[in-house]
């Protein structure tokens, strides 16, 4: 799978909003989106569900429990562990979203976790998000950069958003665990799949 790099541009530091123990940028735009959602397509949602998906903390069971089977499943070998991605699509995936896939296996102090959440992705439908509402959700980024295909926005609590050529609507969202000195993992550029290092931070 083909993945462009992020060439960085420029380092912002300007005030923006402290995320909160327990679930950080997920929990912060998980009630942004949610809102978002009811706006753009007359929806009743409680909540964004994926919002309760935390990298390095959620399971294999905790999400099949939540959003049941994927629609499909890939293994492949990442820096010689065995990983999986679920992809959940079509009606399977959360709700505003074309797709959201879901990477496991992750390198712990302990061990090596295969059932534990590495990263997640986010792909909204259109018009269900912008770039202001990801700046009210969570704050100026820490880093911006730009890949081959728009800008990019790295908060080192744990988010990468990758916007379009225009810079208005996020192509994709990729929540990690804090990456506190890491650069942004790469976008996917033709099968879209989470990207982050197996431990967590580069």
């Amino acid at each position: 799978m083909r993945r462009d790099a992020v060439h960085y541009t420029e380092i912002r530091r300007t005030p923006r909003r402290t995320p909160r123990a327990g679930g950080g940028a997920v929990g912060i735009l998980a009630a942004v989106i949610a809102v978002a959602v009811v706006v753009a397509t007359a929806a009743t949602v409680g909540g964004a569900e994926w919002g309760t998906i935390i990298p390095g903390t959620s399971t294999m069971n905790g999400v099949r429990q939540q959003f049941g089977e994927p629609t499909r499943t890939e293994q492949s070998k990442t820096e010689g562990f065995d990983t999986e991605d679920w992809f959940y699509e079509g009606e399977r995936a959360p709700a505003g979203m074309v797709r959201m896939i879901v990477a496991f296996g992750l390198a712990t102090p302990s061990g090596y976790r295969r059932e534990i959440v590495r990263t997640f992705l986010l792909q909204p439908k259109p018009n269900v998000l912008d770039r202001r509402r990801i700046v009210i959700g969570w704050g100026l980024p820490d880093r911006t950069g730009r890949d081959a295909e728009g800008e990019v926005f790295f908060y080192q609590a744990g988010l990468v958003v990758y916007f379009d050529k225009d810079g208005a609507n996020p192509r994709s969202l990729v929540f990690t665990p804090p990456q506190p000195t890491a650069p942004a993992p790469a976008a996917p550029t033709e099968t879209p799949a989470p990207a982050a290092p197996l431990s967590g931070e580069r």
